[in-house]
């Protein structure tokens, strides 16, 4: 016996299938929805013999299909499908606004109907820069640079609105840069399997700008087990709650770091500077404090998994 359905949207995104997986270790059933435009059924390959998995091609902004995904006897609804393109949220502002506002409020209401609690992924993007070393909490203010940033958190207040106007189980979880496994190597990904990725191919790393912006990086397995434990946990109900390690890095500092031997690193002009955050620095006092919450991977020891695993992925695709 499984310990109950949860419903994972986004499930084959880089995020969204290391949930499923986490949720699986700890013997739940997951029905996971994806419109596979930014997610891949290769991610989720892995779980397709598991008889506790089941995949749903569908789309949130379909409110029938997110209807029929949720029902009375769902003990979660984990809601990561999301467009995440800062660059083509600023040339295509309504794509993003129909799936992260629209999409969102379909899943919102599909919960209040049936009482499903809710954990809500957003982003760390959503806050204005830190203005000192202690890094960004929850009270921190917001400021949104970037039509997808705009819409994460008009997401975020539309949930908040159904825990106070519903009383609906709504937590919101606002993880920090996140990197691991599954992620994609294009410009679409996380700048950490990005210059892996460059490294291992002998091709340069490219620093959009000066290099001096800091990011606080999380290991996808510590993220994943944020997600879910603050999602089930009754304390958190109704909170917003921050993810990430506590410890910044430049990235100049990081691409020294992934660089080996004979790999270059180029600074190049800024693709969209005006929604650059300089320093993203994560205080998750309040996750520690709650639920216990710490991250286990350094960033040495995660960039060092990402290696082996993109080398294996190469060998497999030669």
């Amino acid at each position: 016996m499984t310990h109950g359905t949860v419903v994972v949207t986004g499930v084959a995104g880089f995020i969204g299938r290391w949930v499923a997986d986490e949720l699986l270790s700890r013997n739940y059933a997951v029905v996971g929805l994806d419109n596979l435009s930014n997610g891949s059924e290769r991610n989720i390959e892995t779980f397709r013999d598991d008889s506790r998995f089941t995949f749903v091609t569908g789309d949130v902004r379909d409110r029938e299909t997110v209807d029929d995904l949720i029902e009375e006897e769902t003990r979660a609804c984990l809601h990561l499908a999301a467009e995440i393109d800062v660059q083509e949220s600023l040339d295509d502002p309504q794509t993003h606004y129909t799936t992260n506002v629209t999409g969102t409020h379909n899943v919102l209401e599909a919960c209040r109907r049936t009482e499903t609690p809710l954990g809500l992924v957003g982003t760390c993007m959503v806050y204005d820069m830190a203005g000192s070393g202690e890094g960004i909490d929850e009270t921190h203010p917001v400021k949104p640079a970037s039509p997808y940033a705009g819409t994460k958190l008009a997401a975020e207040n539309l949930a908040e609105s159904y825990y106070h106007g519903y009383d609906l189980p709504v937590t919101i979880l606002r993880p920090f840069n996140t990197y691991g496994p599954f992620q994609k190597t294009s410009m679409a990904g996380g700048v950490v399997s990005i210059f892996t990725s460059r490294d291992i191919n002998d091709e340069p790393l490219k620093i959009f700008g000066d290099g001096t912006q800091t990011r606080d990086l999380l290991y996808v397995t510590d993220c994943a087990r944020f997600i879910v434990e603050a999602t089930f946990s009754e304390a958190t109900t109704g909170e917003v709650i921050n993810a990430g390690t506590g410890s910044d890095i430049s990235i100049n500092d990081l691409a020294e770091l992934i660089a080996t031997d004979g790999t270059e690193i180029e600074h190049v002009e800024h693709h969209h500077p005006q929604s650059e955050v300089q320093k993203l620095l994560c205080n998750a006092t309040k996750a520690e404090e709650l639920l216990g919450w710490e991250p286990e991977v350094t960033l040495e020891e995660g960039v060092a998994r990402l290696r082996t695993w993109l080398q294996e992925e190469s060998e497999d695709n030669d």
